[in-house]
Order: structure tokens, then C-alpha cells, then sequence
């Protein structure tokens, strides 16, 4: 998988949508369109002077403008829920350098305010956040997604098996660790490969854009159906998926000679989270999310036209997988549509 193309896709699309997203009237969103409008413009000068790395130019622009204070963004506000304002407004002030804007600038007062009434109540004071919070931290992640997990365990031991049995872009080598092939399935009767491709990568790049979207989407997900229910739909999409492109490559639909990797799975997840939203779109915020889902398939379809290397129909096997198994999934009882399940 070239890694300069995705950066590049990235550096343009991720943008574009930023842009459509938050050219409103008013300066709320002044400093998202800033920082979109110069990841754009850094990228197109990239282009001009320098087309062989442009996607790591443009790439490199939107990571430090766009993705983390994105990340950071959100952190700052899970600190500020805990009560935690100093360090809401120290990690406030450090995007700052990256995103000044306005709104964040106001926070950062916002904060600095909070944590000055707090440090003058001495019963707030003696409450130990930081070191609970530390711990719960460390805990939190297993205990509210533990399947989520270990699957990112799992993907990740199997690429350094991968790893073991040397290049991972050696056709001999895959197909010796279990890269789906669909002539060895239906000839040779290796069905095995089916499940064991889910978990082999081609590449640091393929494994880490796909733990990266499995920690993003997977953690909401189980939370609403559960543990169990999330790593059957996961497995299930993924095994769909293989199973269709090999049916798709007998017929004659696609030519698939070898293939590896977990994005099946992952696009059942996202289409899992557009059945399990179709089926409760009445529940509050369900519509909003069921955009931002459909505006992921958007982007990712995008991507599959555009880059040879991907198989488009895995990952359109796998979507539609997923979207029917969330359609048929009910919410976990302790979880409610109108808690976090959703968020």
C-alpha cells in the first residue's frame, strides 16, 4: 500500500470536508476553515514543487493542523468532564500553537477560571483527581471495550508472526501464513483461509490505518451491543467478506489473486453502525451520526476508486455484512440509546 497516496487522499479529502462542514455563517468554526484552507494550500505547493512527496508534505500538514488538535480537542474536554482543569487548560494552551483560534482561547480562560474556584475550596482540593484518574485511565479501555481490545492485540501479534517469516510483501510468504487466495479456497479446499487473512496486513501502514479505525469506531459500538455481539459481527463481516470476494472472483466479477487484511471486518463495523442507527434513528443524535457514518462509506468508496491496491469489493462485502447484522442488533440494557451508547 503506498503510503505517500493515502496521505495525499488524506491531505485533500479530510479538508474538503472540514470545509463543507464548517463554512457557517459566524466565527465558531473560524479556525477549522483556517487551518483546512492552509493544509490545502500547503498540499497543492507540495504538488507543484515536489509531486513524489507530496503526500507526506500534505499529509505531515494535516496531521499537526487538523488531526491532532482534533484528538487533543477532545481530550481537553474529557479532562474538563472530569474536573480535571488544569490539565484541560495545559493541554489548551499547547494546541494553541497549532489551532489558534478564538474558541479556543476562550476556553483556555474558561478553564483557567474553573481551576482557580477550585483550588480555593479545600474539599475539591483534597480530592485526589489526578492519581484516580491515572488508574481509571489504564482501566478504562479494557473495561468498557474489551473486544475491541483484543482485537487490536490480536492484529497486532499476527503482523509481528507476519514478520517473523520475513517480507510481508512476498506473495511465497503470505500465502505460506494464510493470505486469502481465492483458487486455493475453491480448488484446494483451504477454507481456513477465509479467517486467517482477516488477520495478516500488507504492511506497518495497511495494520495501523486499520487499528487506528477499528479504536476510533469499534469502543461506541460494543458499548451499545456488547462485547460478545461486537466480536461476532466483526468476525462474521470479515469472513463475508472473504467468502464474497472469493465468489465474486469465480464468477468473474473481480480477479483477486492474493489477498490480506482486516478492512472487511473494519467496513462491517461501519456498516454495522449504519444498520444499528437506521434501526433506532429515532433515538436523540442518531440522525447526526447516521451522517457521519454514511459520510465515512463516502470517503472510503472515494478511496477505493482511486487506488488500484485496495479491494473495493472486500470492502463492499463486508459493509453490507455489517449493515445487516446491525440492523437486526439491539442495544445493550445497561447501555440505553440515550446514554453513551451512541457517542
Amino acid at each position: 500500500m503506498d503510503l505517500n497516496h493515502i496521505f495525499l487522499f488524506l491531505a485533500v479529502v479530510s479538508p474538503l470536508l472540514v470545509l463543507a462542514r464548517a463554512w457557517r455563517p459566524g466565527g465558531t468554526y473560524r479556525g477549522w476553515r483556517i487551518a483546512a484552507l492552509v493544509v490545502l494550500a500547503i498540499t497543492g505547493i507540495g504538488w507543484v514543487f515536489s509531486r513524489s512527496a507530496v503526500g507526506y508534505i500534505g499529509g505531515g500538514a494535516w496531521f499537526a493542523l487538523l488531526f491532532l488538535p482534533a484528538i487533543g480537542l477532545r481530550k481537553m474536554t474529557e479532562f474538563a468532564a472530569r474536573g480535571d482543569y488544569k490539565s484541560a487548560r495545559k493541554l489548551g494552551v499547547a494546541l494553541q500553537i497549532l489551532h489558534p483560534s478564538a474558541e479556543l482561547r476562550e476556553q483556555v480562560r474558561l478553564f483557567r477560571h474553573l481551576e482557580s474556584r477550585q483550588n480555593n475550596q479545600p474539599a475539591i482540593r483534597s480530592v485526589p483527581i489526578g492519581h484516580e484518574s491515572t488508574q481509571q485511565i489504564r482501566r478504562h479501555y479494557f473495561r468498557h471495550a474489551p473486544a475491541v481490545f483484543i482485537l487490536i492485540l490480536l492484529n497486532a501479534a499476527a503482523f509481528l508472526f507476519e514478520i517473523s517469516f520475513g517480507d510481508w510483501n512476498d506473495p511465497d510468504v503470505l500465502h505460506r501464513i494464510g493470505a486469502l487466495e481465492p483458487y486455493a479456497v475453491v480448488v484446494q479446499g483451504e477454507y481456513w483461509r477465509l479467517f486467517t487473512a482477516l488477520f495478516l496486513h500488507g504492511g506497518f501502514a495497511h495494520l495501523l490505518f486499520n487499528l487506528f479505525a477499528l479504536y476510533v469506531l469499534g469502543p461506541p459500538l460494543e458499548r451499545s451491543i456488547g462485547a460478545v455481539r461486537f466480536a461476532l459481527c466483526y468476525l462474521i463481516s470479515g469472513l463475508a467478506s472473504s467468502a464474497g470476494v472469493v465468489a465474486l472472483t469465480v464468477v468473474g466479477l473481480v480477479h483477486v489473486g492474493q489477498l490480506v487484511g482486516a478492512s472487511g471486518c473494519i467496513m462491517g463495523i461501519v456498516g454495522a453502525w449504519a444498520g444499528f442507527l437506521l434501526r433506532h434513528r429515532h433515538a436523540p443524535h442518531a440522525k447526526q451520526r447516521l451522517a457521519n457514518i454514511l459520510m465515512i462509506i463516502a470517503i472510503q468508496t472515494a478511496f477505493d476508486l482511486s487506488t488500484p491496491q485496495v479491494s473495493m469489493a472486500a470492502h463492499l462485502c463486508g459493509l453490507i455484512a455489517g449493515f445487516f447484522l446491525g440492523l437486526i442488533l439491539a442495544p445493550r440494557p445497561v447501555a440505553g440509546l440515550g446514554d453513551r451508547g451512541l457517542d
